[in-house]
């Protein structure tokens, strides 16, 4: 039996917005990096998807809660 390894390439959205992220950076890391320039996202969830050919697409999404 033999091993592959496969690399995984993550792509990063919020808001329908592509966001970059440089190489070896955690989710969170990631997260705090673009929160500079759009606050939300201090908040925000993680979503992560399926791997999809290679590819697995990150998703901040915006906590949405009531007040009280």
């Amino acid at each position: 039996m033999s091993i592959t390894i496969n690399s995984i390439t993550k792509r990063y959205r919020y808001n329908g917005i592509a966001l970059p992220a440089p190489a070896g950076l955690s989710d969170l890391e990631v997260r705090d990096l673009h929160s500079l320039l759009y606050p939300d996202l201090v908040s925000a969830d993680i979503v992560a998807g399926e791997v999809v050919d290679g590819v697995q697409e990150i998703t901040f999404q915006r906590a949405v809660g009531t007040k009280g």
